[in-house]
């Protein structure tokens, strides 16, 4: 199932928000309607989010009406901006539109035509490279990954969050493509249960057996000595190999260090953001409070009650054991070797 189609000169996105109880596509004939998907996760997870701006971007140009090279820059530098405000944790959204925009400004042509070409060209070159990464962190990360393991993860890290394969589901569906048979168990995810209602759905479709668990179990879950391995996803990665991902990881990764069970990121380079030292430095997204007070429309807390609601958690370095890119798996020292990997992907 893809969730981001470039089609007859149309973006076509997966609405992830109606999973698993319809396949419904947005058809996005305005770059604004891709902000919206993007704002309320109709489409969500780094990779993915950061392909569809890309798109997005093409599609808002598209609608401008300039015949001159700088109105018309000027006018995409806007439309990105609008775009990138959409999510502030997630590095890959950012990063998209920042290559974009290079593209686009250093490109020599002057003709608007021949511009929304080379856009096109871009986010056609973001979409396919995101695919090809997943598939190198699969083949890396399933040698971590012991015959029969049953891993946990969190959230959803598969082809939905991607442009296709998947980061940690990509690893797992590596693994069950070498023979491993492994299994999986998937944490539901509060409150928009991203791990019961996507995860398991790409599991089922694949053939993968799957378990699902409410966030709650995985303590004990792990003290019955159930769980092998965890491998999730990530939003971003800093440069000393803090890692901001669905709210819930970090719990998951403190438990995995009290039971001793290797904890993995896998993420694509794109989601390292070298520019910060530290997860302290990250912008901790926090949604609407209807979405815990409130579950497929129906109130199921105390009407005004106050919530908290942040988006993403951060783990600390020290808990992570291993981060798994499409350049090779990264152990620490993570500011040394991240340092040295993301130089070698510059090259």
């Amino acid at each position: 199932m893809e969730a981001i189609i470039w089609e007859n000169d149309r973006l076509r996105l997966l609405d992830q928000t109606k999973l698993p109880g319809s396949i419904e596509y947005i058809e996005c004939d305005n770059y604004r309607v891709v902000a919206e998907a993007i704002k309320r996760l109709s489409v969500r997870g780094a990779p993915a989010i950061g392909a569809a701006a890309a798109y997005g971007l093409v599609v808002g140009a598209k609608q401008i009406a300039a015949n001159d090279r700088a109105t018309f820059l000027a006018k995409v530098s806007a439309i990105a901006e609008e775009l990138g405000a959409t999510r502030p944790t997630a590095v890959n959204l950012r990063w998209a539109l920042e290559r974009m925009m290079m593209r686009l400004t250093t490109a020599p042509e002057q003709e608007v035509n021949k511009l929304l070409d080379i856009m096109l060209e871009e986010a056609h070159a973001i979409y396919n490279e995101d695919v090809q990464s997943n598939r190198r962190m699969g083949e890396y990360g399933q040698e971590l990954i012991p015959v029969g393991a049953r891993i946990l993860t969190h959230c959803n890290a598969g082809a939905l969050a991607t442009a296709g394969y998947g980061t940690a589901l990509g690893v797992i569906r590596a693994a069950q493509e070498k023979g491993k048979n492994v299994s999986v168990y998937a944490d539901e995810t509060r409150p928009l249960l991203q791990g019961a209602r996507l995860t398991t759905w790409e599991m089922v479709q694949e053939g993968i057996p799957v378990t699902l668990i409410t966030d709650n179990m995985a303590a004990y879950l792990m003290a019955k000595k159930k769980v092998d391995c965890v491998i999730v996803g990530a939003d971003r990665i800093t440069a000393n190999g803090d890692v901001a991902n669905k709210i819930g990881t970090y719990g998951l990764a403190v438990l995995a260090k009290h039971h001793n069970i290797p904890f993995y990121v896998a993420a694509p380079l794109s989601t390292i953001d070298m520019n910060l030292a530290s997860g302290d430095e990250i912008p901790i997204e926090e949604r609407d409070a209807k979405e815990v007070t409130h579950h497929g429309g129906q109130l199921m807390a105390p009407e005004g009650v106050q919530v908290w609601n942040p988006a993403f958690d951060v783990t600390p370095n020290s808990l992570v054991t291993a981060i798994i890119t499409e350049m090779g798996v990264v152990y620490p020292s993570y500011a040394e070797n991240l340092a040295k990997i993301c130089g070698k992907k510059k090259e």
